[in-house]
């Protein structure tokens, strides 16, 4: 046990692609995470909670930094040069915390921390599956032990990647949520999966050979969710074990979600659809934050290290940026916000605006999937953002178009930076030049194989 003097520990998990509505703890009917509802159960689960810059390189920034786009100045999954503020690895270093980073080395926004390891969470073991949680766990259990042990407080990051594809979680969790026969000659569903073109090897790579019902592969989903939360269970436990409880924060969210067989993004997350914006957030801190709490208010990424900060104790003037979620816990929020700019440049250049109601997507450039220019969604009667309206809704775009071009003018004058979504031009790592058409994007565009994806993730700051 530790003095008590000593600042409270900070465990976060940063669970990759993970989305908050296939969770049970979020009103999900599949019992994916058990274990994760329980922590929540006994701490405040957020329930409106949104990552607007996706994918992982500006999602992380945010998270870690506090920060939306223009304050990090990253909105590429393959970003080029570093993150343009400081990072919580960075503020709680000095402070005299022990830094650990598990699953995240190389990536500029991962920036700061003390040490650094690493966990097999691609490539399938002799099974033909990827037990990537218990691979994390191999690593963290020993590294938890080590930083316990320490004088010092500790920040333990944990990005777990189960969710994120190649979905391969082990026996049993392969089958806990599909009871079919997945290659049924009758069955059509995955046909124009295979047929798109960019991802088709990537997606053969790993699922099963004659494969025919996405079910299947949306159930492989669910079943790594599932086989991650049994897996979760265990660093918990040995938090328990080691006295910890009481005096370590853990804070559990994810980066961005998932499109599973959605808007034909197929098992990736890139597209501005909700299913790729909406992300969980729990903290549970035992005396500090309440139990059995349930926040409706809408939050966004970069609120958690403000959030963070102000739980542990830590003052560090932050440049403006998240707000500190702890009003919203105790019922007393100055200010709320509905409003969002979401961006994104994973395989796709486009921006966009989020209200209650409205969704709008704009492209910046021509998409491999030879959508519209211009997408507006009436999230009240389409919350599942299948109809596009822009062309019965004209007035709807403009004014959309106007609220978020103001925001945009105001964050450029406030950070003195040009938005980067509309610097970044190089975001697909193929070259400095827009795609002038969806054809040439859709021929240019390819990932060939878990290990190309890898590779991908992995992109050291120039």
């Amino acid at each position: 046990m530790s003095s008590s003097n000593k600042k409270p520990n900070l465990i976060l998990f940063g669970i990759d692609s993970l989305r908050r509505d296939r969770m049970s703890s979020y009103g999900y009917p599949k019992l994916t995470t058990p274990h994760l509802d329980k922590l929540a159960a006994e701490g405040v689960l957020f329930e409106q909670h949104f990552s607007p810059s996706i994918p992982t390189t500006p999602a992380y920034a945010a998270m870690l930094t506090g920060k939306d786009c223009f304050g990090t100045d990253v909105v590429a999954l393959r970003h080029k040069g570093p993150v343009g503020a400081k990072t919580l690895a960075e503020v709680l270093g000095e402070q005299g915390y022990n830094t650990t980073c598990i699953g995240f080395t190389g990536n500029p926004s991962s920036r700061g921390f003390a040490h650094y390891l690493e966990y097999e969470a691609w490539l399938p073991d002799e099974t033909g599956r990827c037990p990537k949680a218990a691979n994390l766990n191999a690593v963290a259990i020993p590294e938890l032990q080590r930083l316990a042990q320490e004088d010092e407080p500790f920040f333990l990051f944990l990005r777990h990647m189960d969710p994120h594809s190649p979905y391969l979680p082990p026996q049993p969790y392969e089958r806990i949520f599909y009871g079919g026969d997945e290659r049924d000659p009758s069955n059509r569903s995955m046909e124009p999966v295979y047929d798109f073109k960019p991802f088709a090897d990537f997606l053969k790579s790993w699922i099963p050979e004659g494969v025919t019902d996405q079910e299947y592969v949306n159930a492989q989903y669910d079943g790594a969710v599932a086989y991650m939360d049994a897996c979760i269970q265990n660093i918990i436990q040995k938090v328990e074990a080691l006295g910890l409880t009481e005096e370590t924060l853990i804070v559990v969210t994810s980066d961005h979600g998932e499109t599973l067989y959605e808007h034909e993004c197929y098992f990736d997350h890139h597209g501005l659809y909700d299913c790729t914006l909406i992300v969980p957030l729990i903290i549970k801190f035992p005396g500090k934050v309440p139990s059995g709490k349930r926040v409706p208010d809408v939050s966004v990424i970069q609120d958690i290290m403000p959030t963070i900060l102000e739980l542990l104790g830590v003052e560090e003037q932050l440049e403006p940026g998240g707000r500190s979620l702890l009003p919203f816990i105790n019922g007393t929020p100055e200010r709320r916000i509905s409003e969002l700019y979401l961006t994104e440049c994973t395989w796709m250049r486009k921006h966009g605006w989020r209200t209650p109601h409205w969704k709008l997507i704009r492209a910046l450039e021509p998409d491999f999937h030879f959508k519209p220019e211009v997408e507006l969604y009436n999230l009240m009667e389409d919350p599942l953002e299948n109809h596009n309206v822009a062309d019965q809704e004209p007035e709807v775009v403009k004014l959309l178009t106007a609220r978020m071009e103001a925001h945009i003018r105001r964050r450029e004058e406030e950070t003195g930076r040009t938005n980067p979504m509309y610097t970044n031009l190089g975001w697909h790592g193929k070259g400095d030049l827009p795609f002038a058409s969806s054809q040439e994007a859709y021929d240019t565009l390819h990932i060939g194989s878990s290990l190309t994806a890898r590779s991908l993730q992995a992109n050291k700051a120039k």
